[in-house]
């Protein structure tokens, strides 16, 4: 089901592409639409979840039905009072939000205003999806998985809309056509929550919300949330930061870096939010029923399956960033340069993708066991690593390389000038996160260890054994394949697109071949 969500992801992201390009005025939409997805993020993959489900499943673990339904209650009553404030001082506060989150938008710009006016339509968007949230964890809780994983579609259908339709139809009425994404965003979070309704009813938990703080399992939650704000989605934080500093650099980073991510976003959310989805609830069950040992089973499930795919799916990605970038998007609006510019920073980002599905097992082993001051640890370290490294890549950029050191000169000396200056200082910050998601990642299975909580089984030398020669032979192929095909801009869609598939065909096969000539079986994929 999630996988269905990323190639409907992927087709509005071939979409905007072609209709919008990278812009000044798509570069404001990405920035708008970081702040109510990183709530979004918070909420769905993030602290919201990681508080809720392990309550939620000492409830269950009881067996009342009434008890379980009075938490859902009264946790629906106390997040949509929270998120109305919220929402309201988003609203109110909208000029200032935008002058924090991107600085390089000058105050009473056109982009800058562009950008005032479509966060107080997206930001809504964050109270709806934060509720369909809710609504997905109960029903994960309760083994119903489909619906909450479906229900993505359902943006990326309303966004594809927004810009084929809606896009045009502003044009003809002299309106900014990229406000048309903003109002696809609005009502899409509406229909992400509708959706999943029918399935909690059915299940006799469709909330009545109520007003109850005293609740112990409100307070509960509450105070297991506030530590995991910062733990649980560390990955935003970061993105949040890059947003603001690529909003310093030269017209495009942004959606530069949009594209970039996107492409990440197929290993991160098609197979480390849906292991991450399912590992959760599974963990938060084997602790509440005192298993340790199933516990462990789970948890080095999780993280076996993470590396088969991480670490191939970030070979991928880095080998084939241009064929990808130039197959997928360079058409229409999207010219070459855009293509080798998103290319950039996907090759210095994707070096972290094991990382990235590493945290999202990782962090709910701490979560499961109502643990939220850990990965706050780790969490802080890595947003300062993230905020250091990105400071030391862009200072030995202007200061020790020519390139740098003419645009310092040209701009007399100013930093800011300068940046503006120097296409390609994007990539730093994504091989910034890319140190930091690592760095995360790390400290994580470091204190993991530490507490003495989980139990390797048997198996470990051979698997990564069998990785490494998998690995290796991925890259000959890859390697090879890119020496016979170094250009993709020089071809039409069509000649792309079987080289691509070619590529990711042998890319597959070679490593799925050397694996199961190393002894790896699939059924070592199933959970223990």
């Amino acid at each position: 089901m999630t996988f269905l969500s990323r190639i409907s992801g992927l087709l509005r992201d071939l979409i905007y592409a072609q209709v919008f390009g990278a812009s000044a005025a798509m570069d404001a939409f990405v920035a708008v639409f970081r702040i109510p997805n990183f709530l979004r993020r918070l909420s769905a993959e993030g602290s919201f979840s990681m508080a809720f489900v392990p309550v939620l499943a000492q409830y269950k673990a009881d067996g009342d039905h009434a008890a379980v339904k009075a938490l859902v209650d009264r946790v629906a009553g106390a997040l949509i009072g929270a998120l109305l404030v919220i929402t309201a001082a988003a609203i109110a506060l909208a000029p200032w939000l935008i002058s924090v989150v991107a600085p390089g938008f000058v105050p009473g710009s056109e982009q800058w205003q562009l950008a005032v006016d479509m966060l107080r339509i997206t930001f809504p968007y964050a109270l709806f999806i934060s509720l369909a949230a809710m609504v997905g964890g109960i029903l994960n809780s309760y083994g119903r998985f489909a619906v909450p994983a479906l229900s993505p579609i359902l943006l990326n259908v309303s966004m594809i809309v927004a810009a084929l339709w809606g896009a045009p139809l502003a044009q003809r009425f002299g309106v900014e056509p990229v406000f048309a994404l903003a109002w696809g965003v609005f009502a899409a979070g509406i229909g992400q929550l509708l959706f999943q309704l029918p399935s909690l009813f059915r299940l006799g938990l469709l909330p009545l919300p109520r007003w109850d703080l005293a609740h112990a399992g409100v307070r509960r939650i509450g105070k297991l949330m506030v530590p995991t704000l910062f733990g649980a989605s560390v990955a935003q934080f970061n993105l949040l930061f890059n947003t603001f500093a690529a909003s310093l650099l030269v017209g495009g980073s942004m959606t530069w870096l949009y594209y970039s991510d996107r492409l990440l976003e197929f290993p991160l959310g098609m197979f480390g939010v849906a292991i991450g989805t399912v590992i959760l609830p599974h963990l938060s069950s084997r602790v509440a029923a005192k298993d340790p040992a199933g516990y462990s089973r789970g948890l080095d499930w999780g993280l076996r399956l993470c590396l088969l795919i991480g670490i191939p799916a970030g070979i991928g990605l880095v080998l084939c960033a241009e064929a990808l970038l130039f197959t997928l998007f360079q058409y229409g609006n999207f010219s070459p340069t855009d293509a080798r510019m998103s290319a950039w920073s996907l090759v210095a980002q994707a070096l972290a993708v094991p990382a990235f599905l590493l945290v999202k097992v990782l962090a709910p082993a701490f979560f499961s066991r109502q643990d939220t001051r850990t990965p706050v640890k780790a969490g802080l370290a890595s947003v300062a690593i993230n905020a250091l490294a990105t400071l030391g890549l862009v200072a030995g950029l202007l200061w020790l390389t020519p390139a740098g050191q003419a645009a310092l000169a040209q701009a007399g000396g100013s930093i800011t000038g300068a940046l503006k200056l120097l296409p390609g200082a994007h990539a730093l910050l994504a091989l910034a996160i890319a140190i930091a998601g690592w760095a995360n990642a790390l400290q994580l299975a470091w204190y993991l260890r530490r507490a003495g909580v989980f139990a390797r089984q048997p198996g470990w030398a051979k698997f990564a054994l069998q990785l490494a020669m998998a690995s290796v032979a991925m890259v000959a192929v890859l390697l090879w394949l890119r020496g016979l095909w170094p250009d993709f801009a020089l071809w039409s869609w069509s000649q792309r697109g079987w080289r691509l598939a070619a590529m990711v065909a042998a890319g597959a096969a070679s490593y799925g071949a050397v694996l199961l000539l190393c002894g790896y079986r699939p059924r070592e994929l199933r959970a223990r």
